[in-house]
This record gives structure tokens, C-alpha cells and sequence, in this order.
């Protein structure tokens, strides 16, 4: 039984597609992908250029038009825009924040794993003391985030965010609970693979790059839309961790192997800060 409440989404209801919403199915949603890819492999038949990073502009992720720039850009001053910057708190990152299983007074729910790998240039050179920030969903499919209303049990130990610094060999270490899939609107019995946002910054707040780590053999992966906007297959596959067993712990967590590059040919795929799934 739905229950319904006047000029609010009731919590009961909260499973419901947005009117606002499209309406369309996956069924339609997987041939505008399967078009677009379509027409990539016959543009690289032709001589064109591979598309590692995904477009401006993907029709099947519908809200692809409105998550990016409609005009020219300017330089903008490195200072005035770090006073609109995120907030880190009053001190220096700690070691104890890339563990997100110890942050509250229980432990959460959901498997255990640690996430491990290396940030390097595009020379595979490693990138030393650089922020990485993650955030993701908890054993259910669910953010903390007022905007995530879908009928899925918050973790009252389980925040879902961490950060850390890259260490003299680029590398970096997380201790999380993998997350699960989750509903979104874009389309009718939409679903997101499970992964893990990661941000990096340079040197001040206005180098920023945000990508999403995925987990293999998923089985969303052909019909999820902003996976599908990298158009090149090996881009695409990049952005999935390996399952390692030196770094699984013994009763303690199963383990993935996850690199990032920032620059060249091979860079990892990276997606406009507006993004939230």
C-alpha cells in the first residue's frame, strides 16, 4: 500500500519515478547506448580519434546536458575561488580517516575490503602527497544525503567518506565496506553499478579531478548510462578494479587493486564536479 502525503515526496513513497523524471524504459535507454557506440566503432573505422574521456554530451544519461558549461570559460583567481572551496576541518589529514569502517562507535554492516593502488602522471611516474577523497554508498545503496530518500537502511555506522594522502610511491589505501547499487531517475528502473567516487587535488582547490571506481563483473555495467558514456571500451574497462589477493586479510577483508592516472593517453576517465551518482 502507498501512502501519499500533499506538495512532499512521503518516505513511502520515495521508491516512486519522479514525474519529472523520464519515463523511458531500459529497453529504450540500452539502444540510445548501443547506438551511440555504434556510431563511435564507425567513426574509428573512418580514422577518427578513440574517445577516452566521456562526452560533453551523452543522450541516454539524460541529465548529461545540464552538467556541464554553456558558455565560454574565464580564468578565474586562484584565491577568490578557494574561499567557495570545500572545508577539510581544522587539521592535517590523518591516517586513521582512510579507515571508514572505525569512525563511529560500531562496526557497519556489509563486506569489508580494502582498496589500495597508485596515483601517476602520464609518464607512470608516482604523484606524491596528492589528496585523495572518497565517498560512496553503504551495504545497501544508500548516501547520507538528504537528497537519497529511496527505501534503503542508513547505517548509523557507516558515514561513507574518507581521505588520504598519496605516499612517496603514489600509493594509497582505503579500508571500506563495499558499497551496493543504488536506484537513480534517469530513466524508469534505473540502477548504478556499485562504486566509489574518488577526488584528487593538486596543488591548490581549483585542480580537481573526480572519477568513480567500479567493481568487476558487475552485472549493471551494459546498462548504466554514465558508464556507457565512455564510448572506448579499454577507457571504460580501466575505470574497474582487480580483485587481488595479497591484498585480501586473512578473516579480515577481500582486497582491490585500483590505479589512477592524471595525464596522457591513458588517463583515467574523469567527470564534471556536478555530478552526484
Amino acid at each position: 500500500m502507498t501512502s501519499t502525503t500533499t506538495g512532499s515526496e512521503s518516505f513511502n513513497d520515495s521508491h516512486v519515478l519522479d514525474p519529472a523524471a523520464s519515463t523511458a524504459t531500459q529497453e529504450a535507454i540500452s539502444a540510445e547506448i548501443a547506438a551511440e557506440h555504434d556510431a563511435y566503432a564507425a567513426s574509428l573505422r573512418a580514422g577518427g580519434a578513440p574517445e577516452t574521456q566521456p562526452r560533453t554530451d551523452f543522450a541516454p544519461y539524460r541529465s548529461s546536458l545540464l552538467r556541464h558549461p554553456t558558455k565560454s570559460l574565464h580564468h578565474a583567481d586562484p584565491e577568490t575561488i578557494e574561499l567557495y572551496s570545500p572545508a577539510f576541518g581544522q587539521r592535517d589529514v590523518h591516517a586513521l580517516e582512510s579507515d571508514l569502517t572505525i569512525q563511529h562507535n560500531g562496526e557497519p554492516v556489509g563486506e569489508r575490503i580494502v582498496v589500495t593502488g597508485r596515483v601517476l602522471d602520464g609518464d607512470g611516474h608516482p604523484v606524491r602527497n596528492q589528496l585523495v577523497e572518497i565517498w560512496q554508498a553503504n551495504a545497501a545503496g544508500r548516501y547520507i544525503h538528504k537528497r537519497d530518500q529511496h527505501p534503503a537502511p542508513i547505517d548509523p555506522n557507516f558515514t561513507g567518506v574518507g581521505r588520504a594522502l598519496t605516499g612517496d610511491n603514489g600509493e594509497y589505501t582505503f579500508t571500506t565496506i563495499k558499497p551496493a547499487p543504488y536506484p537513480w531517475k534517469n530513466h524508469h528502473n534505473a540502477w548504478r553499478p556499485a562504486h566509489i567516487h574518488f577526488s584528487l587535488f593538486g596543488t591548490d582547490f581549483t585542480q580537481r579531478m573526480i572519477t568513480q571506481m567500479y567493481f568487476p563483473g558487475d552485472p549493471l555495467f551494459g546498462l548504466d548510462p554514465i558508464y556507457q558514456s565512455i564510448t572506448d571500451a579499454k577507457a571504460r574497462d580501466a575505470l574497474v578494479a582487480t580483485y587481488d589477493h595479497s591484498v585480501t586479510s586473512h578473516e579480515w577483508a577481500t582486497g582491490y587493486r585500483w590505479d589512477i592516472v592524471l595525464t596522457g593517453s591513458n588517463r583515467t576517465w574523469m567527470e564534471n564536479e556536478e555530478g552526484d551518482h
